[in-house]
C-alpha cells in the first residue's frame, strides 16, 4: 500500500508519518505545500524522511496560491461571519488538489491528512479529494487512533525520537500561509483569556507599532492588485510586501469565536495584515467604479460565497458559477487606492480611476446644471405611494 501524507513538519503530521507506516504497513510519501509558511519549511524534507517517509515533495505554490485562490476570493470581498478573512480555509483546496495530483502520479492507494475530527479542515481536504478523485481512499488518523489530545502526541513523539516544537507549556496549534496565521488551542481555548502577544508572528503588538502613519497606494486591474506604491509585483511578492507593511503598523489581527461547519463554536486568533489592507482597498476601488445595483447584487453573494470557502466547497459548481458572476462584476474595477496605516488601523484616504462613476458635477452641492433638485419631489412621492395607501387603510400601523 502507498499513502501520500499531507505533511507540514509539525507535531501532528510528524507523528502521522510513523503511525501510518506502522498501522497500515504502507509506504509513506510526504507532500509539503509551500503556501507561504516561511521559516517553518526549513529542513522539512529531511525531517519527513527521518521519521519514516521514503521521500517528500516540497513544492512552492505561493504564486498559484495568491493568483488563483487569494485574489479571486478577494474580488468577492469574502468574509466569514463579518470578521474572518478565510486565511486557513482558502489554502485547503490548493493543497488538496496537489495532494490528489501527486497521488495520481505516484500510483498511490490513499491520501492522508492530519486534520482533527472536530475541525473544518477534514471536510475541506476530503471534499476537494472526492471532487477530483471520487474513489480515493482517505486516511484520517484523528478519527482512527486512540490519542485524545496533543499532549498524547508529544509523549508518542518523545518515545519514538520524533523532534517536535510543541511542548506542554505552549501547546498552540498554528497554521501559517501567505495570507494569514491562525492560533488555536492551549490557553486560547478559554475565550476570556487574552491572546499572549509574545506568540504573535505576522502583526506587531499595538504597543510596538510604528509611531508615524504611512501612506500606501495600491493599483488594481479588474479587481486584482498589481502594484504597491507604483511598483509592479508578482501576486506572491505583492502579498509579502503588504504583509510587511501591515505588520509594521499592527494591522490585521482579529480575535473571534466562530461557528465551525461541524457544529461547534471555536475560538481563534488570526493575523491577516496584507489581506486586511487589500480588503479595505478593494472595497474603496469598487466604490467609484462599480454600478450600484451590480454592487448590491454582488454583495448579496458574500455570505453564501464565504460559506462555500469556509465549508470546503471551492470545487463545487455553485462556487464556480458565482465566481463567473464576480469576475464579470470586476470588469472596470481598475485604478488606484490610497490607504493610511497607523496603530492597527487601515484608513482609506483616496481613490481614483479612469472608469470612475463619480461625477462631481452631479454630486457637488454647488452645481446647479447637472441635477434638478425639483425632480426629487416626484421621485419621493412615487416611492411613498404605497406607504400613503397603507396609512389611509385599516392596516394603518402608526
Amino acid at each position: 500500500m502507498k499513502v501520500i501524507v499531507a505533511y507540514s513538519g509539525g507535531l501532528d503530521t510528524s507523528v502521522i508519518v510513523k503511525w501510518v507506516k506502522e498501522t497500515y504497513h504502507a509506504e509513506v510519501i510526504g507532500f509539503c505545500a509551500d503556501v507561504g509558511q516561511e521559516e517553518e519549511l526549513n529542513g522539512v524534507e529531511a525531517k519527513a524522511i527521518r521519521t519514516g517517509a521514503t521521500k517528500c515533495y516540497v513544492e512552492d505554490l505561493t504564486e498559484e496560491f495568491a493568483r488563483d485562490f487569494i485574489f479571486p476570493m478577494m474580488q468577492a470581498n469574502a468574509i466569514y461571519e463579518g470578521t474572518y478573512l478565510l486565511g486557513t480555509s482558502i489554502a485547503r483546496p490548493l493543497i488538496g488538489k496537489r495532494l490528489i495530483e501527486i497521488a495520481r502520479a505516484e500510483g498511490a492507494d490513499a491520501i492522508c491528512h492530519g486534520a482533527t475530527g472536530k475541525g473544518n479542515d477534514q471536510v475541506r481536504f476530503e471534499l476537494t479529494a472526492y471532487a477530483m478523485e471520487p474513489n480515493i481512499k482517505v486516511i484520517a488518523p484523528w478519527r482512527e487512533w486512540n490519542f485524545t489530545g496533543r499532549m498524547d502526541l508529544v509523549e508518542y513523539a518523545r518515545k519514538n525520537g520524533i523532534p517536535v516544537s510543541t511542548t506542554a507549556a505552549k501547546p498552540y496549534s498554528m497554521d501559517r500561509n501567505l495570507l494569514h496565521i491562525s492560533f488555536e488551542g492551549g490557553v486560547l481555548e478559554n475565550p476570556w483569556n487574552e491572546f499572549p502577544e509574545d506568540i504573535a508572528v505576522m502583526t506587531s503588538p499595538l504597543s510596538k507599532a510604528a509611531d508615524a502613519p504611512e501612506d500606501v497606494v495600491i493599483t488594481f486591474e479588474k479587481g486584482v492588485p498589481v502594484k504597491v506604491n507604483g511598483e509592479e509585483l508578482s501576486p506572491a511578492c505583492l502579498m509579502r510586501k503588504l504583509n510587511a507593511l501591515g505588520k509594521k503598523h499592527a494591522v490585521g489581527r482579529v480575535d473571534i469565536v466562530e461557528n465551525r461547519f461541524v457544529g461547534m463554536k471555536s475560538r481563534g486568533v488570526y493575523e491577516t495584515p496584507g489581506g486586511t489592507i487589500l480588503h479595505h482597498a478593494h472595497r474603496a476601488m469598487e466604490s467609484i467604479t462599480m454600478d450600484r445595483e451590480v454592487m448590491h447584487l454582488r454583495d448579496s453573494f458574500i455570505p453564501r460565497y464565504a460559506d462555500m470557502v469556509y465549508n470546503g466547497f471551492w470545487y463545487a459548481p455553485e462556487r464556480e458559477m458565482l465566481q463567473a458572476a464576480i469576475t464579470e462584476s470586476q470588469r472596470f474595477v481598475t485604478g488606484e487606492v490610497r490607504v493610511k496605516l497607523f496603530k492597527g488601523a487601515c484608513h482609506v484616504t483616496g481613490r481614483r480611476s479612469e472608469y470612475s462613476l463619480y461625477d462631481d458635477a452631479i454630486a457637488s452641492f454647488e452645481g446647479a446644471d447637472a441635477y434638478n433638485h425639483k425632480d426629487a419631489e416626484g421621485f419621493i412621492r412615487l416611492n411613498a405611494l404605497r406607504l400613503r395607501v397603507l396609512a389611509r387603510s385599516k392596516q394603518h400601523r402608526y
